[in-house]
Order: structure tokens, then C-alpha cells, then sequence
């Protein structure tokens, strides 16, 4: 028998299959459903209804001209989607779909302007999460899914930051657990004749150029010149590239280590409350610190990192201190987050 109760707005469902049924079925209905994926927590639309995807940034608060990236129930949509996709493209979507990849390809005319911001090109990836799979192959269309947040702040890994963040602005929120990844996904363009990293995730440059036999340009790294042929066509607008982004309410302060300890007892002496995520050994009897260890492999750090960051926000904290990164590529996609997040931090919502 079918449960034709009232169900409010902005609930939690378990991951059954009964709800990833509704989930779909709100989704043709043109509303806005929680989903989860490997990286984070979704805002997830009918890519393909201009009226639904406009929900989802009047729930976030997102400016209009910010794209949105479509997930794919598997590859073999890919043509809807993508007026032309380059074979290292194919290649790439072979060896990391489903996965924390998404491709930025010229889209077809189907698709509508509301997804793009306007632009010519679609960002299209396939999640490895088993419940957006689930929902994607019920819906069997695409999915437009911007972090499930409002828009500039922290990114939600969890049901719980869901609800807590976007309420009743959302019909329902399929519970998929912690989010495995816990970071966005790397976004790598392949409009323009060179492909080019546009967000660092998971995905690394090494990685990609063990499929494609070629390393590809990163946004932000210099090149040398012969390497930057094909520069001159300005990159789309993807998500998350924006200089202040990621950001808690409490300002957030990078600190290398060595001075880490020394600028907590500084705000500390000046009677201000202080989080700080580290490595470093915490200080467990001065009670003006509330410390948190953080683990020492990326990896594992991305997993906790906006779970962290939600919870170091939550605390009335006066300032949020963040030991500053070791280098290295396996680090990039972190102290890319954090560094925009330091950008943004401080500033409360309008």
C-alpha cells in the first residue's frame, strides 16, 4: 500500500528504493530533491527543464551566469548532452566514470542555457555514489546537481548539512551517508584546442596523463611558453572557481605551523574564542582552544574537511585557525578549497 500522507518538505529519507522512486518522481515533477554522490551532497534538478534548474539557484542563492554540472546516468548519454567529444575525452570517461571527473564539452542545442550560464559549453560527469546511480538510471535523464548549500559556503558531505542548511527549500533528501571524497570533482576543459584543469579534485594532472599521454595545463600554474598555445580563448565559467568560495561564517585564518601555536595564544590572550584544525599536537588545558586533529593523508583529509569546517563554524568561535598545508600535488585540491574558503570566510549570508 502506498503511504498518501502528508511528508513535509525538507525530510530525510533512507536510501530506499521506494525513495529513490519518489526522488525521481519529484524530479520530472520539476522540483528539487537532496542527492547524494561521492563528492558532496547535491542540489539535484531535471537538467533538461529550464523552469526546474531555475529552482535551484533561487534555493541557493546562486548568481544566474554560474554553471551548473549535469550527471549522467553512464557514458552512453554522453551524445545527448555533447555536440562534440574529443577521443582523449572518451578515454578519460572510460577509465574514471563513474567517478569524481567531469568533463567540460560543447554542449548541444538541447540543452538549455539556464544549465550553462549562458555559455556554449556543459560541464557532464558520472558519480560513483550507488544511490545517485540509482536515482540517475530511475530518471534515466540527466541531472543538474550544484552542491547542496547555499551558494559560497561550506559544501554539505552529509544529509544532516542538507537539511540544516537548505531546510524546506528542498521536497526531500535521500540519505546516502558521509560522502566518500568529501571535495568537488576535478573539472577539466575540453572546449578549447588545449585540455586545461580548471578545479583540482581527486583526479589529479598525473592521473589523467597516464590515460591520455599528454599532462594537461592546470589553471593557475605557469607554463612555459610553447605550452601555452591555445591560450588566448578565454575558459568557461565552471563551478566553484570563484576567489571566495567553500567559506564558513567564522573568519578562517591559514597558518604555517611553526607559528600556529604562537597566533592561537595571541587571539587567545585578546579574549577571543579559537578553533584550530592541525596536525600539529593540540594544547588540551587551555580552554579558549577547541582543537581539532586533522589526518595527514589528502585523502583522508578532503574526506573530513567540510564536515570539519561545518562543525569548527557551529562552535561561536571567534576566529577558525587552519595549519597551513604541506606542498605537493597530492595536496592541490585541498589548499585549493581552503584557500578560497579563507577568501570568503567572515561574511554572513545576505
Amino acid at each position: 500500500m502506498s503511504d498518501t500522507g502528508f511528508k513535509p518538505r525538507g525530510r530525510i529519507e533512507p536510501p530506499t528504493l521506494v525513495a529513490i522512486r519518489e526522488a525521481a518522481d519529484l524530479l520530472r515533477a520539476g522540483d528539487i530533491v537532496g542527492m547524494p554522490t561521492e563528492t558532496v551532497y547535491g542540489l539535484a534538478a531535471d537538467a533538461l527543464n529550464p523552469e526546474a534548474v531555475r529552482k535551484i539557484f533561487a534555493a541557493k542563492g546562486r548568481p544566474a551566469d554560474h554553471p551548473l554540472i549535469v550527471h549522467l546516468p553512464s557514458a552512453d548519454h554522453l551524445p545527448r548532452w555533447a555536440a562534440s567529444i574529443p577521443k582523449d575525452a572518451i578515454a578519460l570517461a572510460r577509465a574514471f566514470w563513474p567517478g569524481p571527473l567531469t568533463l567540460i564539452l560543447k554542449r548541444t542545442p538541447e540543452v538549455p542555457l539556464e544549465v550553462t550560464g549562458g555559455q556554449d559549453t556543459v560541464g557532464l560527469r558520472v558519480p560513483s555514489h550507488s544511490i545517485a546511480l540509482a536515482m540517475l538510471q530511475v530518471f534515466d535523464s540527466g541531472i543538474a546537481a550544484p552542491s547542496a548549500n547555499r551558494f559560497g559556503r561550506i559544501s554539505p558531505t552529509s544529509a544532516v548539512h542538507v537539511q540544516e542548511e537548505l531546510g524546506e527549500r528542498v521536497a526531500m533528501i535521500v540519505d546516502g551517508g558521509a560522502c566518500a571524497v568529501g571535495i568537488e570533482s576535478t573539472i577539466l576543459d575540453f572546449s578549447r584546442d588545449v585540455p586545461e584543469i580548471l578545479r583540482p579534485g581527486a583526479i589529479t594532472p598525473d592521473d589523467i596523463a597516464r590515460v591520455i599521454g599528454r599532462r594537461p595545463r592546470v589553471r593557475g600554474e605557469t607554463e612555459p611558453a610553447a605550452a601555452t598555445e591555445g591560450a588566448a580563448v578565454p575558459a568557461p565559467r565552471v563551478s566553484g572557481a570563484l576567489a571566495a568560495h567553500y567559506a564558513p561564517r567564522t573568519p578562517l585564518r591559514l597558518v604555517e605551523p611553526a607559528l600556529l601555536a604562537d597566533e592561537a595564544a595571541t587571539l587567545a590572550g585578546e579574549g577571543s574564542r579559537v578553533a584550530v584544525l592541525a596536525h600539529a599536537t593540540p594544547n588540551p588545558h587551555d580552554a579558549r582552544f577547541i582543537w581539532q586533529a586533522m589526518p595527514a593523508d589528502p585523502a583522508a583529509y578532503a574526506h573530513e574537511l567540510y564536515a570539519n569546517l561545518r562543525a569548527a563554524d557551529a562552535l561561536d568561535a571567534d576566529f577558525i585557525l587552519i595549519e597551513a598545508l604541506p606542498g605537493g600535488p597530492g595536496w592541490a585540491a585541498v589548499a585549493d578549497r581552503l584557500g578560497r574558503a579563507a577568501v570568503g570566510s567572515g561574511a554572513e549570508d545576505d
